[in-house]
């Protein structure tokens, strides 16, 4: 019995993780979510989203059996759509997960035909040598679950993202009865979520932040606008509700929100949301009585937040004495695009609220207390930490060892074998990332993204060489500058400074050189990157074109 994550493992996004189970080289298998990551501008500029690749599974599919979504957050369902035309294996998921799995493989103009409904536990799905069953998991998502998956070599239960909430304000609570029923049958791994693993106070309920919200929206003089996750339904209830307990209005932008509230509700999971607005009747009603729930909590900048904060946004401003709250945690690497918001609207005025005193947002993962009441519950024979960065995967092991479990710490391409005592690595697979720019799939090594990176550290110096060949001379150089300055020293413009260089080194060259092409752009980038470094102490990016002509009748 064979786990092999392909990305989630020494990372936090981009879920991917392999099973399986029979002859070594001939295993069947089945993988468990599929999601993505998102870009930066610093690492991946230009880029619209992230993949794990998947070449060692699509070389195997004849082998696969059978996707398993855990839960509907991008980071587990967001590559469906993009992959499923590679593997063509069913889907299975719950209800909620389906709908917005057949909505991933419908805007790629798929068949939602592959999706397919299951109950929860105990209900059961086959797949080749696997049995697997959806346990009901409380986390910052309708209907996530985790994995309960028997083989012929023992029981895996793969968490999925998960919380320990009692009373949780929207899906199914933690139920430690059922767990330890599930446990009752015996646990050869438990494959477990590690994201709060040094979040050393036990996690707090969803319920728990209903209080202050309210408290806060109450008490506002001016507008109220507050954002989180779009797929934090039942944050976005409890902010709704705040606002309905305060009188006022509650209107909802942005597409993401609206799409995900709206999933909810055809899905039978909400339906008791409190009545909301239209934006356009939003912008005549009383900024006193208004309270919007937008988009937008990590700071991207196409969301409603992001273009709040630069003026109006359909209609609606945001003005001094206004209330602005973040009921999210800012995930790492979005603080400066956060900050850069709150720094917008802390200009107009406006009160920013954040989350750094723990009153307005809670986690949907589980602390390191949680986690070791779920190492007891279930007394797995060992544990492979998943769903965190390397150093999360490295203290949730060792935190399994101190309660007397066996552990491994298993990346990105590395294969354990679960069938015996303790995990045991068997293989490493080489893993990587594919990138979505525009309409296709790049590889990560391809040197697209790399020769952007450069181009936009390094700006771009564009020559172009028109090589008389009767004659053999250079007849014309042109160049032009982008990303640079346009003059050097001297004030002289760098572009005839790079024209009159090319020129007089080509009138030099030898004949020999000027039949070449390849010697001809090799001496063109060498004249100009010099002549750039010593004008504007750059060494740019030198983009060659080489034409040639003849004037014999």
């Amino acid at each position: 019995m064979i786990y092999l994550p392909l990305g989630g493992a020494g990372e936090i996004g981009m879920n991917a993780y392999v099973y399986g189970y029979g002859p070594k080289g001939k295993e069947r298998l089945i993988l468990v979510d599929l999601g993505v990551t998102f870009p930066d501008m610093d690492g991946s500029p230009g880029v619209d989203l992230i993949f794990p690749d998947l070449a060692w599974l699509q070389e195997r599919r004849d082998r696969l059996e059978a996707i398993f979504i855990t839960h509907a957050h991008e980071d587990h369902i967001g590559a469906i759509g993009q992959f499923w035309s590679n593997l063509q294996v069913p889907v299975y998921c719950r209800k909620f997960t389906a709908r917005i799995a057949e909505r991933k493989l419908e805007e790629q103009g798929l068949s939602p035909d592959a999706v397919h409904v299951v109950e929860r536990y105990p209900a059961r799905t086959g797949a080749g040598p696997f049995e697997v069953s959806f346990l009901p998991v409380s986390h910052s998502i309708p209907e996530a679950a985790g994995l309960i998956i028997d083989t012929p070599a023992g029981r895996v239960v793969h968490t999925g993202d998960f919380k320990l909430d009692r009373s949780p304000v929207l899906g199914e609570p933690f139920d430690p009865d059922l767990w330890s029923e599930i446990a009752g049958q015996g646990v050869k791994a438990l494959v477990c979520d590690s994201t709060n693993v040094y979040s050393r106070h036990a996690g707090r309920s969803e319920a728990t932040v209903m209080p202050a919200i309210t408290d806060l929206v109450a008490g506002a003089p001016g507008m109220v606008v507050a954002t989180t996750f779009a797929s934090n339904i039942a944050r976005l209830k409890t902010l709704a509700e705040a606002g309905q307990a305060a009188g006022r209005s509650v209107c909802l932008l942005g597409r993401a929100m609206q799409r995900m509230l709206r999933t909810g509700v055809e899905t039978g999971i909400v339906t008791d949301f409190p009545p909301v607005i239209d934006v356009e009747d939003a912008v005549s009603i009383p900024r006193e009585n208004l309270m919007l729930i937008v988009t937008g909590s990590q700071g991207e900048r196409r969301a409603a937040s992001a273009q709040l904060s630069r003026g109006k946004h359909l209609g609606l401003t945001l003005k001094e004495g206004d209330l602005f709250l973040f009921s999210s945690k800012t995930i790492p690497g979005n603080e400066r695009g956060v900050i850069r918001i709150m720094n917008a609207f802390s200009e107009m005025g406006v009160d920013v609220i954040d989350d750094s005193m723990g009153e307005y947002h809670v986690s949907g993962h589980a602390n390191r207390p949680d986690l070791q009441e779920v190492h007891r519950i279930f007394r797995p024979q060992m544990l492979i930490p998943m769903h965190g960065e390397h150093r999360h995967l490295r203290e949730h092991a060792r935190l399994a060892r101190e309660g007397g479990l066996a552990a491994a710490v298993a990346v990105n391409g590395t294969m354990l074998d679960l069938s015996g005592p303790e995990p045991e690595v068997v293989d490493y697979v080489e893993t990587g990332r594919v990138y979505l720019d525009g309409s296709r799939k790049i590889g990560a090594l391809d040197g697209i993204v790399r020769d952007r990176i450069r181009m936009a550290l390094n700006g771009v110096l564009a020559i172009a060489v028109l090589i008389d060949e009767e004659d053999e001379y250079a007849a014309e150089i042109y160049a032009a500058v982008n990303g640079l300055s346009e003059t050097g020293e001297g004030g002289r413009d760098l572009a005839e400074e790079v024209e009159d260089a090319v020129s007089d080194a080509l009138s030099r060259a030898k004949h020999k050189l000027l039949t070449d092409d390849d010697a001809v752009e090799a001496e063109v980038r060498k004249v100009a990157r010099r002549v750039a470094s010593d004008d504007i102490g750059k060494k740019p990016e030198v983009i060659v074109q080489i034409s040639r002509f003849t004037t014999a009748p």
